[in-house]
């Protein structure tokens, strides 16, 4: 017969803001480069919670977990607005900056990063929040984010669990950072069959839509207009014998692509 449970572990815990960071390919550096490469990232993150007028998760008991290859960082949740601007931007800066005054023989670093909010237990970490952080981060849509990211001279994809998002860029406490911004996305995990959460996708530098091409996670409404659009905006469009409409997230600088232009109208609207 199980022994009664105490009324004080029925309790909900303290809720806490999370923030997961994971470097990329880490277990590819050489052993005797790892310590040194993981310093510089602690660094990176330190002077990044610094600009941001972030508490240091070290003063929290039990409110700095290692994974070896990157944290989990804990923080009051009055300051949930701040993980996401201006930490996840100033990051990618900061990782930008590192890119430019590495050696050669140093490797590159890329971060994937995941921020939830939920009760947790310390110091223990007992609680689904950390386990959905560590998901968030490890999920397919963030990993494809990350080609993004690469592709576009970026350091840095992270993952935003929905009430995250909902509590801060929907509820308008982002400066910076408006819902076009970001990419809304499915979370799923490869070796975590039951996990499936809606999620909220963010390369720096990158708005939503051009972030949707890489992840085939990425919910049905999130970026691609409905039929019915689709056939209003083709009626509405003028007749023309031939051209097309092309989005280009970055310079063009092919010959094959540039020399071939003949007209271009450029539409600024956020999208």
């Amino acid at each position: 017969m199980d022994a009664p449970l105490h009324a004080e572990s029925l309790d909900v815990p303290a809720e806490l803001a999370l923030l997961a960071i994971d470097m990329e390919k880490y277990s590819q550096i050489p052993e005797a480069k790892m310590a040194a490469v993981r310093c510089d990232v602690d660094d990176i993150v330190a002077t990044v919670l610094a600009d941001c007028q972030l508490p240091d998760p070290q003063e929290l008991h039990g409110g700095y977990k290692d994974s070896g290859d990157g944290a989990i960082l804990l923080f009051p949740p009055s300051v949930l607005a701040r993980l996401v601007d201006p930490l996840l931007d100033r990051l990618n800066a900061a990782l930008t900056r590192y890119e430019r005054q590495r050696l050669a023989s140093s490797p590159v670093l890329r971060l994937r990063a995941s921020v939830h909010i939920g009760p947790l237990s310390l110091p223990d970490h007992r609680g689904n929040a950390i386990n959905d952080t560590t998901r968030l981060l490890d999920s397919q849509a963030n990993r494809q984010a990350l080609s993004a990211a690469k592709d576009n001279g970026g350091f840095l994809a992270a993952a935003l669990s929905e009430i995250v998002y909902q509590r801060t860029v929907h509820s308008g406490r982002t400066q910076d950072l408006g819902s076009h911004h970001f990419l809304k996305a499915v979370a799923r995990v490869s070796d975590k069959p039951g996990f499936e959460q809606p999620c909220r996708i963010h390369v720096p530098g990158l708005t939503g839509p051009a972030v949707h091409p890489y992840v085939t996670e990425a919910a049905s409404s999130a970026s691609a207009p409905s039929s019915t659009a689709q056939q209003n905006a083709a009626s509405e469009a003028p007749a023309a014998s031939s051209g097309g409409t092309f989005q280009f997230h970055a310079q063009v600088s092919d010959a094959t692509i540039a020399n071939s232009i003949e007209t271009v109208r450029i539409d600024r609207r956020q999208r």
